[in-house]
Formats: C-alpha cells, sequence, structure tokens
C-alpha cells in the first residue's frame, strides 16, 4: 500500500457545498450512462472489510468479476473496500491481507475504542463505545433523532483534530490511490452537527480519503475544514436504497443483515432490499457463512482475524460465482 496522501483542505467554495441528500445524488448520477448493475458494501470493522475483499477476490476467480458495476455504494469498511477495489484487483488486495503481520488475538473488551490520545489511530471516545452509544439509541424516539443525540455526544468528546489527521494517515495508507474514480462511488456518512445523512462522491469537494475517513468514523468526530462527520452505518448499515433505480443489486453485509436500531425504524437490510425489490431491482444479498462468522470470532474489530476472515470469504465467494452469474451477467 502507498504512504498517505498529503491533506487537501477543501475550498471555501467547496465547503459552502450543501451536503448530498438523495435526491441530489440522483441528480449527480442522472448523467452517468449506465444504470444497471450496483454493487453495495456494508460495514462490519476490520475482520468485515477483509471478509468483503475475500469475497470480491473469490468471486473474480471463480469467474465473476463484480467490482465493474456501474455503481459501487461504501459505508464503513466497506467504504474502505470500495475505496479499494476503485484502485486495485481483489487478488492484489486480498494477497496484502495475508501478507499482513501476524497479530495477536485481543478480546473484545480490549478493542472497544479508547480515548484518541492513547489510540493513534481508531478508537476514539471512551472504553464504553457501545454501551454509549447503546444508551443514546435507546432513548431517541426516531433515526433523525438518534443521530442528533449520536452526534451531540461525539462533538462532546471532540477535543481537537489531531485525531483525524491520524485517522486519516491510516485512512491513507489502506488506499491504493488517492483519487476517486470515474465510474460512480458513494460513500456514507453523517453530519455530527445536525444528524443529517450525507453521501459523499467525486462531485462533493471532498478528498476520497476523506470521505473514507469519515464512512469508517465511529466515535470521534471526523473532521473535513469546519464540518464534522460520523460513520455512515449510522444512516443504514448497509445503505443499499442508493442503489434505487439500478436494475441488478448485490449487497455484502458483513454483519448479516443485522442491525443495533428498533426493527420498526426499517434500518435493517431486509427492509432495504424489499423497498429495492418493490422498485423494480433485482436484488442478491451476500451474509457470512457459518465458517466465515466462525473466523470472524466474536470481535470484528480483532485485527488478528482478518487473514481467516479474508480466506473464509474468499471461499465464499467461490463457492457462490456460479449462484450469482445469473443476477450479474
Amino acid at each position: 500500500m502507498n504512504a498517505p496522501f498529503p491533506s487537501a483542505a477543501p475550498s471555501a467554495a467547496e465547503a459552502a457545498r450543501p451536503h448530498q441528500d438523495q435526491s441530489q445524488v440522483d441528480a449527480a448520477r442522472g448523467t452517468d450512462a449506465a444504470r444497471e448493475r450496483a454493487l453495495v458494501l456494508g460495514g462490519g470493522g476490520s475482520a468485515g472489510n477483509a471478509w468483503l475483499i475475500g469475497v470480491l477476490a473469490g468471486l473474480s476467480d471463480g469467474g465473476l468479476d463484480v467490482t465493474q458495476a456501474d455503481l459501487v455504494v461504501g459505508t464503513s469498511a466497506g467504504a474502505t473496500a470500495a475505496a479499494q477495489i476503485a484502485g486495485a484487483a481483489p487478488s492484489e488486495l486480498l494477497a496484502a491481507i495475508l501478507s499482513e503481520p501476524r497479530q495477536q488475538p485481543r478480546p473484545a473488551a480490549a478493542q472497544q475504542p479508547r480515548p484518541a490520545a492513547a489510540t493513534g489511530g481508531r478508537g476514539p471516545a471512551s472504553a464504553n463505545h457501545m454501551e454509549r452509544t447503546g444508551r443514546i439509541i435507546a432513548a431517541a424516539g426516531d433515526v433523525a433523532d438518534m443521530r442528533r443525540r449520536l452526534g451531540a455526544s461525539a462533538l462532546e468528546l471532540d477535543a481537537d483534530d489531531s485525531w483525524s489527521q491520524r485517522w486519516r494517515a491510516t485512512v491513507a495508507a489502506r488506499l491504493p490511490g488517492p483519487d476517486w474514480p470515474q465510474r460512480p462511488l458513494l460513500i456514507t456518512a453523517v453530519d455530527a452537527r445536525t444528524g443529517e445523512p450525507v453521501v459523499f462522491d467525486r462531485h462533493s469537494g471532498v478528498d476520497l480519503v476523506d470521505a473514507v475517513a469519515a464512512s469508517t468514523s465511529s466515535g470521534l468526530p471526523y473532521a473535513v475544514g469546519d464540518d464534522r462527520y460520523l460513520d455512515g452505518a449510522y444512516r443504514r448499515n448497509e445503505n443499499a436504497d442508493l442503489a434505487a433505480g439500478y436494475e441488478r443489486v448485490l449487497v455484502l453485509s458483513p454483519l448479516g443483515g443485522r442491525t443495533r436500531m428498533p426493527l420498526d425504524w426499517g434500518m435493517q437490510l431486509a427492509v432495504q432490499a424489499d423497498e429495492l425489490r418493490a422498485s423494480g431491482s433485482q436484488v442478491e444479498t451476500v451474509l457470512p457463512d457459518s465458517a466465515s462468522l466462525s473466523a470472524f470470532g466474536s470481535n470484528l474489530m480483532d485485527l488478528s482475524t482478518r487473514p481467516s476472515s479474508a480466506r473464509a470469504g474468499y471461499d465464499q465467494g467461490q463457492e457462490l460465482a456460479e449462484q450469482l452469474a445469473g443476477l450479474w451477467r
């Protein structure tokens, strides 16, 4: 992987641009030629990212390259994977995961986000991140209220931009290149100050590295100029609804379509898939099989599980290649 890219602060004109809601994204994509095949990559931590790359590599080696989709939607760990496949082949990315230095397994408690000063990378906020966000979700009246509460809580923890700078360097080192692809790529996030969903693309005036860093920021808010962003999974875990209007949609969900939010909020993958089908799309979802779940272990943020998660994803992708060919071709 390349060294971190230099930071490019948005210009005053760029910083003044409104955030893109769904209608703006549709308008931006309206000039793109094909609206046939969409690939949606959901969130799921370090292990989930490795699994996504493994599945994509397995599909490719099985004769089905889905990385050349007419649209790719990436959220959180899926945002990293989406940016990675924009600049490198899945087989190359898989080889990089399998060659990563061996990590010592760490229990879930040891992987919970810690104060930014103690981490030097991801892991912002506090040791009880899941408990803190769980309380916020439980107290919220609806999705919009949840996002506003999560943003306000995160902003209270935000001391300065030093964590954002370190996280940017970490994310940049994971990407094959700094440039947005010409093929449509949507990266999701949430505005920490307003709670509004945000969708970045190459027209947004935000560097690809910053878009991915924002989408993967689950604790402290990530700074882009004067704006602050939270993890795109707080919009929806997979954000498959952004593929509305595409004929065929393939969704890879490391979290298995689960959600931490109340089911009546409609955040879960099953609802997203039903929405797409109701609008005329053919939809297939790929969830981790038993071997992949075993590889994940109990902690999706445990870096030591990345090689095994990637291998399990690769095997699953190879097994599914023929089955999914009918959707994709």
